[in-house]
């Protein structure tokens, strides 16, 4: 059997573990590491959990998502109830300062706007909203507010890495003006992940590339 036969297999056999996916509706493609997930699911929660399935197989150097969201007639709302909904859920949520992140639907995509201090109050207000009845996709625009003392921000990095047990010599990190680009290489997806959530833990970045490929 190839090698691109098995990682495929590998993929469905993690869809049908993993319980939030349904993977009736849901093909795989697989060539040289990369697996291309096509089809349908009937909301966006699934769709994301799909996507991290496959990301966490051994084998898989990167996931290209081309899933739609056809949804069930029983969790069809308007973009009013969805947008309704979806600020509810903002001013209820600690981790979003209040009046900081905007909504806007149109057709049941979610676009959200606004400044926020850290990236992880920009991941809470969509993670916030993802599992909302109507919701077909997420289009996160908040930006991250620039801070008077993002300096030193690769060393601090760098640092931050090291306590993580990455190897500092295979991982490179560049700033600029608070934008933070990390190349080099590590052993799994999942490593790649989260060498970059260390990155944007650093006190003044306020975007992150990560190029890390999966060796």
């Amino acid at each position: 059997m190839s090698q691109d036969r098995q990682l495929q297999e590998a993929v469905l056999a993690e869809f049908a573990w993993e319980p939030s996916v349904t993977a009736a509706h849901i093909g795989v493609i697989a060539k040289n590491g990369i697996v291309t997930l096509t089809g349908h699911v009937e909301n966006f929660l699934e769709k994301r959990a799909a996507e991290r399935a496959a990301s966490r197989v051994k084998g898989v150097r990167a996931v290209v998502e081309e899933i739609t969201v056809k949804l069930h007639s029983s969790m069809v709302r308007s973009d009013e109830d969805i947008a309704n909904a979806a600020a509810n859920r903002l001013a209820w949520e600690v981790s979003v300062p209040r009046d900081a992140v905007k909504v806007k639907v149109e057709n049941g995509w979610v676009t959200l706007t606004g400044q926020v201090d850290w990236h992880y109050q920009k991941q809470a207000a969509e993670r916030t909203i993802r599992g909302l009845f109507g919701v077909v996709g997420v289009l996160n625009d908040t930006t991250i507010k620039p801070r008077a003392d993002a300096t030193d921000i690769s060393h601090k990095i760098d640092l931050a890495l090291h306590r993580s047990w990455f190897d500092p010599k295979t991982i490179t990190v560049t700033t600029h003006d608070g934008k933070v680009k990390l190349t080099g290489s590590v052993d799994t997806p999942g490593d790649r992940y989260v060498a970059g959530a260390t990155a944007w833990g650093a006190p003044g970045a306020t975007d992150v590339e990560n190029d890390l490929i999966i060796a």
